[in-house]
C-alpha cells in the first residue's frame, strides 16, 4: 500500500505540473458598445457546442414555450426566440457539469486521468476537503432584440436552482455583449438560457461561450494580473570608480508606503482613541468618513453649517499621510435627509441643494481623493422627485463647477454583489455614466466608478465580469465600502476572496473597507474588538498587507558577479540602503514605483558608483 501511494504521489506531482502548464488564461476585455456584428466566441466557446451557430440548430433548444428559428443575415448566423409569453420563454443549451472532472477548453487538451487521480488522492489524503477541478463558470454572449431596447438576463438552471449570471440592455439593429459568471459546486446537468421580462420582444442569441475555470486557474489569473498591474521589476547596479561591477554589495530595500490605495472607513470616535489611531495609521493609506461630511451631519439646523468635526478628522489624516474620500455631497435615499428639507418649497429646495453643493465642494476643494456626489442614485430618487428627472445630472454639474479637479464618483451597491438586482446592474450603471459624461463645465467632467461591495455570499465570477464591463469605459474603479455579512465561520474567508479579486483586477484603482470600529457597533463587520485586537477579518487585512508590501516590509540581498541585484516589488515608496564593508561604501536612495502599463515590462534601473 505504501509503495502504491508513493507511485500515486509521483504521478500526482506530475499531473499538477502538467495542469499548471496548461492553465487557460483569462480575457479581461469587454465591449460596452453595440456592434453591427458580434465578436467571435471567447475561449472558442468553452464547453458550449456550436457557439457561433454555424451548424444551425445543433445543441440549441427552445426553453419554456418559445418558438425558435435559426437565421442567416449577411453571413451572420444566430438563433431567435419568438412568440414569448413568459419571461423565461427563450432558447437554451444543456451541458453536464461533473465535479472533479476537467473538460477540453479552448482547444487545449487536459488529461482527465490526471484530474481523476488528483481527485482520488485528495479524497484519500483529506476526505473532508474534496477538490473540484473546476468551480467557476464564465459566460459571454451576444444578444439583440427585434424592437427597441430590453434588459436580457442569462440564467443557469442546475439541480433545481436558478442562478443568474448577468444581464445586458439589448438593442435592436446591433449586438450587445453580456458578460457574466457564476460558481458551480455540484455535479449534474445544467441548462443555460436567456430571459427578459419584456415578452413583446424576440431574443436573438449569437457567439456564446461558457468557460469553466479551476480554483488553481482562477488564482493564476490573479497572480498574473498582480504581477503585471501592481508590481515592477527593479534592477540595481553597483560599480567602482572605474565603472567595474562590485560583487556582494549588501542591499536593504524597505517599502515605506503601499502604492495601491487600501483603507477603511472611520467615525469621529477615532479622534478620542490613541490606540485606535495607532492601529489604523500603521495599516491604511486612505479612509472615508462614515457620517461626518454628510449633509445631515453638517447642517442639522437650516442655515447653520458646522464642519468642525470633519475638519478636525481631515487634519488628523493629512498629518499621517492618509488620503480621504469625500462621502457624500448628497444621498438619494429619502430615509437619510436632514429633517428640515421636506418642508421647503420647490424653489427653496433647489436653492438649498445648490448651497449645499457649493459649500461642501468649495470647502474641501483639492483636498480629497474624490467625491461620492449623489450617493446611491440608481436605487433611489429623492432628489429627482423633489427637483426634476435630471436632478442627479444637475447636482454632478454643480459639483463640477465648484470643484473641477476632483474625480466625481457614482457610488452604488449590488452592482458587484447581486446579479438579480436590475436597478444597479452593470448595464444600468453604464446608462447613468453615459448620461453624466455629457456634462461639460470648465472642461469635461472627470468621472469615477464607485462600487460599495456589501457582500453576503460573494459570486466571485460575476464580480470579475462586472468589473470587466465597467472597466471597458476606461474610468477609474474603486471598491468603496467593502464588507461581508456572513456567518462568522466563513466571513473572513469570503472577505479575503473579495479583497483579492478587487486588488487583482487591472481596472480597480483603490479599495476602502466599511469596517471601522464603533463603540455602538460596526455596520456589518468589524476588523477589531474594543481593545483594537484583530478579529479574524482584521487578520485577513494584515495578511494581505504583508503580501502587498505594507508594514514596512524589507527585502535584503547582494549584488551578483556583474554588480547587479534584481527583484520584483509592489508599487509604492521605498528606501534603499547599500553597504559594501570591504570598501566602507555606504549609500542611500529613495524611489517610487507606480503603475504604468507602458513601462511595466521594463525594469526600473538604478546605478551606484563606489
Amino acid at each position: 500500500m505504501k509503495r502504491l501511494l508513493l507511485q500515486l504521489l509521483a504521478l500526482w506531482s506530475f499531473s499538477l505540473s502538467r495542469c499548471e502548464s496548461t492553465f487557460v488564461p483569462y480575457d479581461y476585455s469587454a465591449t460596452v458598445e453595440c456592434l453591427d456584428k458580434p465578436l467571435k466566441p471567447q475561449y472558442n466557446g468553452g464547453i458550449i457546442v456550436n457557439p457561433d451557430l454555424r451548424d444551425g440548430p445543433q445543441a440549441w433548444l427552445p426553453f419554456g414555450n418559445a418558438k425558435i428559428e435559426f437565421k442567416d443575415i449577411g453571413h451572420d448566423k444566430f438563433v431567435v426566440a419568438r412568440e414569448r409569453k413568459q419571461p423565461h420563454d427563450s432558447v437554451s443549451q444543456k451541458v453536464h457539469l461533473e465535479k472533479g472532472r476537467l473538460y477540453t477548453f479552448s482547444g487545449k487538451n487536459k488529461n482527465r486521468f490526471f484530474c481523476f487521480l488528483e481527485q482520488t488522492l485528495s479524497n484519500f489524503v483529506n476526505p473532508i476537503r474534496t477538490m473540484a477541478c473546476f468551480v467557476f463558470m464564465f459566460l459571454i454572449a451576444w444578444l439583440q432584440v427585434n424592437n427597441g431596447k430590453a434588459p436580457v438576463s442569462a440564467v443557469f438552471k442546475t439541480n433545481g436552482e436558478y442562478k443568474h449570471a448577468g444581464s445586458v440592455i439589448a438593442e435592436s439593429k446591433c449586438w450587445s455583449m453580456l458578460k457574466g459568471g457564476l460558481t458551480v459546486d455540484e455535479s449534474g446537468p445544467g441548462e443555460l438560457y436567456f430571459e427578459s421580462n419584456d415578452t413583446r420582444v424576440e431574443i436573438w442569441v449569437d457567439s456564446v461561450s461558457l468557460q469553466p475555470f479551476t480554483q488553481e486557474e482562477w488564482n493564476s489569473h490573479q497572480d498574473h494580473s498582480i504581477h503585471k498591474e501592481r508590481k515592477r521589476t527593479v534592477r540595481i547596479r553597483v560599480v567602482n570608480s572605474k565603472g567595474e561591477p562590485v560583487q556582494k554589495a549588501s542591499l536593504s530595500i524597505e517599502q515605506r508606503k503601499l502604492g495601491f490605495p487600501f483603507g477603511c472607513e472611520v467615525e469621529k470616535n477615532i479622534l478620542e482613541s490613541h490606540a485606535y489611531q495607532n492601529w489604523f495609521t500603521k495599516r491604511f493609506t486612505v479612509t472615508t468618513f462614515a457620517n461626518e461630511m454628510k449633509w445631515y451631519s453638517t447642517e442639522v439646523v437650516r442655515g447653520k453649517e458646522d464642519y468642525s468635526i470633519a475638519d478636525k478628522m481631515l487634519r488628523f489624516f493629512k498629518k499621517h499621510g492618509v488620503a480621504v474620500r469625500g462621502h457624500n455631497i448628497v444621498w438619494n435615499d429619502p430615509k437619510y435627509q436632514t429633517k428640515w428639507l421636506n418642508a421647503l418649497s420647490s424653489r427653496e429646495f433647489y436653492n438649498a441643494v445648490k448651497r449645499r453643493v457649493s459649500s461642501v465642494a468649495s470647502r474641501y476643494k483639492g483636498q480629497l481623493e474624490g467625491w461620492d456626489v449623489v450617493n446611491e442614485n440608481l436605487h433611489f430618487s429623492y432628489f429627482e422627485k423633489k427637483m426634476s428627472p435630471k436632478a442627479s445630472y444637475n447636482i454632478f454639474k454643480m459639483a463640477q463647477a465648484f470643484d473641477p479637479t476632483s474625480t466625481k464618483f457614482i457610488n452604488e451597491y449590488n452592482t458587484l454583489e447581486e446579479p438579480r438586482d436590475s436597478d444597479s446592474s452593470p448595464a444600468k450603471y453604464l446608462k447613468k455614466l453615459r448620461e453624466l459624461k455629457s456634462i461639460v463645465v470648465r472642461g469635461n467632467i472627470s468621472l469615477g466608478i464607485g462600487l460599495e461591495s456589501h457582500f453576503k455570499t460573494p459570486n466571485i465570477p460575476f464580480m470579475r465580469s462586472a468589473l470587466d464591463i465597467l472597466g471597458a469605459t476606461g474610468l477609474p474603479i474603486w471598491l468603496t465600502e467593502v464588507d461581508v455579512e456572513a456567518p462568522k465561520n466563513v466571513q473572513a474567508k469570503y472577505f479575503e476572496q473579495v479583497l483579492r479579486e478587487g486588488h487583482a483586477h487591472p481596472r480597480v484603482k483603490g479599495i476602502v473597507t466599511w469596517a471601522g470600529y464603533s463603540p455602538t457597533g460596526c455596520y456589518r463587520m468589524c476588523l477589531t474588538d474594543g481593545n483594537f485586537k484583530n478579529l479574524p477579518t482584521g487578520d485577513v487585512v494584515d495578511k494581505l498587507l504583508h503580501e502587498w508590501g505594507g508594514f514596512r516590509r524589507q527585502t535584503k540581498g547582494f549584488t551578483d558577479a556583474d554588480g547587479f541585484f534584481e527583484a520584483s516589488f509592489f508599487n509604492g515608496d521605498y528606501d534603499l540602503k547599500i553597504d559594501h564593508p570591504l570598501t566602507n561604501f555606504k549609500a542611500s536612495h529613495s524611489f517610487k514605483l507606480v503603475s504604468d502599463v507602458s513601462s511595466n515590462t521594463q525594469p526600473s534601473s538604478f546605478a551606484f558608483r563606489l
